[in-house]
């Protein structure tokens, strides 16, 4: 069964392929966490974490999912209002970056075949770069630790786009770094609110299977216009 469905995916995203040799991909914006970085377990263990440390003995088993689409500063409010935290939404952010920056300078590796992935855009002379809602210094820590942090064109945050990823403008910033129209660019996600954001800004998405984003992998396949259960399966697409 999960041979049919390896090749069903295969030939579904050929045919694809066929369809979009038109539309050339001039350059691709990747997620970081749960595309190029294995790490989406962390931030669900990390969120329970500090609501234990901060007096909330059983946190609610949902409260990562409703997170993940919010920004920094819109996530740290959230746990302060909703389970009544006395601090400041200043302390949260720090609190919950020094709580996972161990882990991001030491421990998350890149995802299988990321290397092979930016080794072959760089043969292809395709820019790439990311958005993320990950903490700037974070991710910088990681891929700098990886060894790849200097071959991505940017690093986008909600430093530069406050509004995150429920919103486009952090897509078309993207976009226009790489010197290409929406169309021509591909975003690589593995989220599925961040897939809605780009596909209904025009984007062409590839959408990538992370286990933490199961719940939702029906609907992210129905969206994007790619679906690769790893990332070695974007070498195909471009």
């Amino acid at each position: 069964m999960r041979l049919l469905k390896s090749l069903l995916l295969l030939r579904d995203n050929m045919m694809k392929v066929k369809r979009s040799r038109d539309n050339l991909i001039k350059g691709v914006i990747f997620d970081l966490d749960g595309t190029l970085l294995d790490s989406m377990t962390v931030w669900s263990s990390i969120d329970r974490e500090f609501l234990i440390e901060n007096g909330i003995s059983d946190p609610p088993p949902e409260v990562s999912d409703v997170v993940k689409k919010m920004t920094v500063d819109e996530s740290s409010q959230y746990f302060i209002d909703r389970f009544g935290l006395r601090c400041t939404k200043e302390y949260v952010i720090k609190r919950i970056e020094d709580m996972v920056r161990e882990r991001y300078e030491e421990q998350i590796p890149l995802k299988p075949h990321a290397q092979e992935v930016l080794d072959f855009l760089d043969r292809r002379n395709v820019p790439y770069g990311i958005a993320t809602a990950t903490y700037k210094g974070l991710a910088e820590a990681a891929l700098k630790r990886c060894g790849v942090y200097d071959r991505f064109r940017f690093l986008l945050t909600d430093r530069e786009y406050p509004a995150g990823k429920n919103f486009p403008d952090i897509f078309l910033g993207g976009a226009q770094r790489l010197g290409a129209q929406p169309d021509e660019t591909l975003v690589i996600e593995d989220s599925l609110h961040c897939i809605e954001t780009a596909k209904s800004a025009g984007f062409t998405v590839c959408g990538v299977y992370d286990p933490v984003a199961e719940a939702d992998s029906s609907r992210i396949r129905e969206l994007s216009d790619f679906y690769v259960k790893s990332l070695d399966g974007i070498i195909q697409i471009i």
